[in-house]
């Protein structure tokens, strides 16, 4: 559905996308991972046919076409990281406005409405929407045709618990029907609940990009068992490592690394050794620290998850790009 291979995209000086290439399927929900001006924004504009590239070749839809040809155009709806309306219009005018824009059926209104949890607002002015019910707006805008490609920058931003669940429920419609999502994404959080293929890209070019049943695997195998107990057998930290190698005491814990038979294996050590377990903490690795460490041979400095507003240069580097 959409293809970019070698793709190039420079802002003077500036290289946006690094010989890009990438492909994703009808059907898929992937997610676009990267910090704060890794070039997420410029894959989404050139796949919409808002910017071009400067070198590579880029296809959209079934058959693939350019992405400035009408009929690539027609076949995918667009979410911008920003989204702003006129504010004296009402949420019910701004959506029928596009409705009939995009030329989708009338009914089309009333139902993107009551998807976006924006029932009850509809009637109300622009103007006096929240940041959160702005962007919940914008979802509904872009749900309004029903096309085989969606395109969303940022979605989940500044949306509440309420917007956030009625982005999961769209995408997992979406990914029901055999259509295809591209979402962007600096929160790691957003990618366990709604893509099935992340990828993650860094200063342009592509880092890693793994199914979701890969990624659940892999933060399996990082994962960490802490205990702590009653006394220290002679010997129980070198059987222990004999599991798991890095294994060590860590303020007065017994921590060990690896996956889930791995843990279960350095329970059962401590079981045989007759030692009392009074404090027990097992979990998978983390996304966060994978992430991290992904972008990291990259010189970037992240911290997923935080402050969606902090690194506002990189940001405005990202949406110049």
């Amino acid at each position: 559905m959409i293809i970019f291979r070698d793709v190039v995209k420079r802002f003077g000086t500036h290289v946006a996308l690094d010989g890009l290439s990438l492909p994703i399927a009808r059907g898929d929900a992937v997610a676009l991972l990267g910090p704060n001006g890794s070039g997420k924004t410029t894959t989404l504009k050139i796949a919409a046919g808002l910017i071009r590239p400067d070198g590579g070749e880029v296809a959209v839809g079934e058959p693939p076409l350019p992405p400035s040809d009408p009929g690539a155009r027609r076949s995918l709806s667009f979410l911008p990281q920003r989204v702003s309306f006129p504010e004296a219009l009402t949420g019910s005018e701004v959506v029928e406005f596009y409705r009939r824009l995009r030329g989708a059926a009338p009914e089309r209104s009333g139902e993107v409405l009551r998807f976006a949890s924006l029932n009850g607002a509809g009637s109300r002015a622009v103007g006096s929407y929240s940041g959160g019910m702005v962007q919940r707006l914008g979802l509904a805008v872009a749900m309004l045709p029903d096309t085989e490609i969606l395109l969303l920058d940022e979605p989940t931003a500044a949306l509440d618990p309420e917007g956030l669940a009625a982005f999961y429920a769209l995408v997992e419609q979406r990914r029901a029907r055999g259509q295809t999502v591209l979402f962007t994404s600096h929160q790691v959080g957003d990618v366990e609940r709604a893509a099935d293929r992340i990828v993650v890209i860094a200063r342009g070019r592509l880092v890693t990009e793994m199914t979701l049943a890969a990624l659940r695997d892999h933060l399996a195998a990082r994962g960490v068992v802490r205990a702590r107990v009653d006394r220290v057998p002679p010997g129980l930290i070198e059987e222990v490592r004999a599991l798991s190698p890095a294994a060590d005491w860590v303020n007065g814990e017994l921590v060990a690394f690896g996956g889930s038979v791995v843990r279960m294996s350095v329970l059962d050590v401590l079981r045989r050794r007759g030692v009392e377990i009074r404090a027990l903490l097992a979990e998978d690795g983390r996304l966060e620290d994978l992430y991290r460490e992904l972008v990291a041979d990259y010189g970037e400095d992240v911290q997923p998850g935080g402050d969606r507003a902090s690194a506002t240069s990189a940001r405005s580097a990202e949406e110049g790009s």
